[in-house]
């Protein structure tokens, strides 16, 4: 059975005041095409979960987001997401910032259904003084405290790779899968751009998507742009310091 829908189609499925992942990392291979029918949209009140770049930036310009959970928020060759830092120094929307292995290990709870995941990062840092709901728990074991990481349950996820097939199996050709898989498999539905509908034959072992994780696959060409999504294209610099300066 065929799971190949559009952008609209794909839009029709999300609701206002959701809590919505998007893969990709920084400015890399996020899936913009989706995140642009989302501002075409009159989706707002949403909760962001993302290893932000120009994705969170944008969706914060226009005023969808009302809570952030961020490991960080940057364009990679421009370090600070301009968008972003109005929104966040002008108390625009709530914000839970996270070690990026707390994310992590956020992620990997909602996928496996548990309500959090001990880990020792986060321990003696601020950002267990800036996040005081997350806990410590005791190692039964006799070890040090740990910090019980909550799970980070999604409504739906997003996420851009570089090819795909139908049925929602897909493969990133790139250098790293980020943590597509993990949101993915965090989310109670997830959509998945592709570069291209048809799986390449000889990178069977690039496989980081299947069928049971993915709900809907939109063909986008060019869908991650300006973000880059390597081997397909590199990231346009001209256009992300030409959005960047119309920021400021």
């Amino acid at each position: 059975m065929s799971r190949v829908f559009t952008h609209e189609e794909v839009v029709a499925q999300l609701w206002s005041g959701m809590t919505l992942g998007i893969g990709g990392w920084g400015s890399r291979r996020k899936p913009m095409s989706l995140v642009q029918a989302i501002l075409d949209s009159d989706l707002q009140d949403l909760t962001v979960v993302s290893y932000g770049g120009p994705d969170v930036g944008m969706l914060c310009a226009a005023g969808k987001i009302r809570k952030l959970v961020f490991g960080f928020v940057s364009l990679d060759s421009i370090p600070l997401e301009p968008n972003f830092r109005k929104a966040r120094q002008s108390g625009a929307l709530e914000v839970v910032e996270l070690d990026e292995g707390m994310f992590l290990q956020g992620l990997r709870a909602a996928a496996w259904k548990l309500p959090f995941l001990p880990t020792r990062v986060g321990i003696g840092s601020d950002v267990m003084r800036t996040n005081p709901e997350i806990k410590t728990i005791s190692d039964p074991y006799g070890g040090p405290d740990l910090v019980a990481m909550p799970a980070l349950s999604l409504d739906a996820a997003i996420v851009h790779m570089n090819r795909a097939d139908s049925h929602g199996n897909a493969q990133y050709l790139g250098p790293d899968p980020y943590m597509d898989d993990w949101f993915c498999m965090a989310a109670d539905k997830a959509y998945v751009s592709c570069e291209k509908l048809g799986l390449e034959d000889t990178c069977s072992h690039r496989f980081l998507l299947n069928a049971s994780m993915v709900k809907g696959v939109v063909e986008a060409p060019g869908g991650a742009g300006f973000t880059e999504c390597v081997p397909d294209y590199p990231r346009d610099e001209a256009a992300q310091k030409a959005y960047a300066k119309g920021a400021k």
